[in-house]
């Protein structure tokens, strides 16, 4: 997936979360309390426009198949990517 350079909207929220989580897994629910928005649908627009970005991978949870688990890929790794 190519990774293209986040809106500053969105590079926004990025860095929150990358603050909290780094390199961990985690769920709708976690972002959705370390973002401290007030309208849910933002999270899931937050978190689609990061993967379609290339910033997040997305997977199952592997005990609920109706979870997502996110992962961020690093500010560096992201930046890499975009020069290559």
């Amino acid at each position: 997936m190519t990774v293209k350079p986040l809106p500053k909207w969105l590079m926004h929220r990025y860095s929150k979360l990358w603050n909290k989580f780094k390199n961990e897994e985690f769920g709708h629910e976690d972002a959705f309390k370390e973002l401290n928005e007030k309208d849910d649908n933002l999270i899931s627009v937050v978190l689609s426009q990061l993967r379609k970005h290339g910033w997040l991978t997305i997977n199952l949870d592997p005990n609920d198949s109706r979870k997502r688990i996110y992962k961020l890929k690093s500010p560096e790794d992201a930046t890499r990517e975009m020069i290559e």
